[in-house]
């Protein structure tokens, strides 16, 4: 069965029904692998997956390079997306910078080391409240005027700044975090997106492993690994958490499925504008997230679904306080 297609909002923009999250190839989950994370960037290509995502923060830096070197004769196979947003110093993250200037110049720098002329989908990473948000999608519509870039997209944005910002440009996609995990989009954000016919690519589209079956206490990972400090992962709230999983480990069961696949269908049944992005860097983690496309759930499986993982069954805030403070909500 091949990779169905999906556009991401009004403007053109085709992408496959699955993309692959690059970050853990550089950072936040353990030991990077370079050899295998390369295999399975051109495993993903060769299985009809299109859609790359990163970022210049993630590394910092060193997953862009690495995208762009795996793409080497490659790249018209394959639609970028990468962010900006962050001001970093000495390879650290120490706060936020969308001022236009900014703009330009990390434009300049991801183009660079990703060994392209043009970034096909570019992401505000994180809404910096010290820049209108006028001011930035303006310096980004200036990217996609000189061909640098060819769709705008924002992260973690909250509806206020969405239509403030599809006002100066057509926003192509949200990325944002969205899961039978996660849920906190579906009130407000998701109507908001199909009104302006913006679409949704959620990250994390896993619960960060949980709903995987696979995951240990957050003390049980490497002080590297994000899920150290994930207030899921942690204490009471993780043995509830591993309750509330059991109904799609259940279900994943009787329909031959990891719970992995089951997690993904149930976001691609959530409307033909949903473009999950599951993370891996491993080829045999990507063939299974790629098989998920082909499982079909029927109403009353996804209604089995949502009663089990209801938002107020999932324990504990997905980020800690400071992480918090950078979502625009």
């Amino acid at each position: 069965m091949a990779l169905e297609r999906r556009r991401l909002g009004r403007q053109g923009l085709e992408v496959s029904a699955l993309g692959l999250g690059c970050m853990g190839m550089s950072q936040s989950y353990g030991a990077a692998d370079e050899a295998e994370s390369v295999a399975t960037i051109h495993r993903a290509l060769e299985l009809g997956v299109t859609f790359f995502d990163t970022a210049e923060v993630y590394g910092p830096f060193r997953n862009e390079e690495l995208l762009g070197r795996a793409l080497a004769g490659r790249r018209d196979s394959a639609v970028i997306a990468t962010k900006f947003g962050f001001r970093i110093e000495d390879g650290q993250s120490v706060g936020l910078d969308s001022r236009p200037e900014h703009v330009r110049e990390v434009v300049e720098a991801s183009l660079r080391r990703l060994r392209t002329d043009r970034i096909d989908l570019l992401y505000q990473h994180r809404v910096d409240p010290a820049v209108p948000i006028e001011d930035v999608v303006g310096a980004m519509a200036e990217q996609v005027r000189q061909g640098n870039v060819r769709y705008l997209g924002l992260s973690e944005a909250g509806a206020r700044t969405l239509r403030r910002a599809h006002a100066v440009h057509p926003i192509s996609a949200l990325q944002s975090e969205y899961s039978l995990w996660e849920r906190n989009l579906e009130p407000e954000i998701i109507p908001l997106l199909r009104e302006l016919g913006i679409g949704l690519v959620p990250f994390s589209p896993l619960g960060r492993g949980f709903l995987t079956g696979a995951v240990r206490r957050a003390e049980e990972y490497p002080e590297t690994d994000f899920r150290r400090r994930d207030p899921r992962f942690q204490g009471a709230n993780f043995d509830a958490n591993v309750r509330a999983a059991d109904a799609v480990r259940a279900l994943a069961a009787r329909k031959g499925a990891t719970p992995g696949q089951l997690a993904l269908a149930w976001l691609l049944h959530r409307g033909d504008d949903v473009v999950p992005i599951p993370g891996t860097k491993r080829r045999s983690y990507l063939e299974e997230n790629v098989a998920a496309a082909a499982l079909s759930l029927s109403p009353a499986e996804l209604a089995e679904l949502d009663a089990a993982l209801p938002p107020d069954k999932v324990s504990g805030p997905r980020y800690d306080e400071e992480r918090m403070r950078t979502v625009d909500r």
